[in-house]
């Protein structure tokens, strides 16, 4: 036996369709922003060539909390490399030189930088650059990571923060998620 319609019931309206649709993208929308990705837009040349001023780029949120040598990342800086979060300069991006347990030091035989002894290959820096112009030798603290700017000559990193709280190095757990590509803009979308 079919149940009876009742003809007093009506169908819900478009408009309550369509607003329910919008509510759930975005839920979606945040969910993913939240739980996958999270769009950043690169503020400064600190970072060039591999990043330029104004690209923007995809933190994966997967590797939150994370960080291996050689990867971009980008991390909450307030208290480490930024005064406080209203001053606009909370989140950074950097590239992770070591983690904890190892040793980082500058500059090597050959002017190169050193971690655990073995001269560090950074094929990321324009040719003619140096690796740094400050001297430093420091074992990384575990559950810390010592980041540098691929555009050594303009960036504040852990060498210039040595003897800021934290030393310069920021703890892993402050990785928003390591970076990939730029999405934006689409004559530079790409993978790093």
């Amino acid at each position: 036996m079919t149940p009876a319609i009742d003809p007093g019931r009506r169908r819900p309206h478009l408009v309550v369709a369509v607003a329910v649709c919008v509510v759930l993208l975005l839920v979606g929308a945040l969910g993913v922003r939240h739980l996958v990705v999270r769009p950043f837009t690169v503020p400064s040349a600190s970072m060039q060539p591999a990043l330029q001023v104004g690209d923007v780029i995809l933190a994966d949120r997967s590797t939150r909390g994370t960080a291996q040598p050689g990867q971009i990342v980008v991390f909450d800086g307030s208290g480490y490399f930024a005064p406080g979060d209203e001053d606009g300069d909370r989140f950074w991006v950097k590239r992770v030189i070591a983690v904890g347990g190892q040793r980082v030091s500058c500059c090597g035989r050959d002017g190169t930088i050193e971690v655990d002894g073995v001269a560090l290959e950074e094929p990321y820096l324009v040719p003619g650059t140096a690796p740094s112009e400050i001297e430093f030798d420091l074992l990384v603290p575990e559950g810390r990571m010592f980041v540098l700017g691929d555009n050594r000559a303009d960036s504040t990193d852990s060498r210039h923060l040595l003897g800021a709280p934290g030393g310069g190095m920021i703890p892993v757990d402050r990785v928003i998620g390591s970076v990939h590509e730029v999405v934006w803009p689409l004559s530079r979308r790409g993978s790093l």
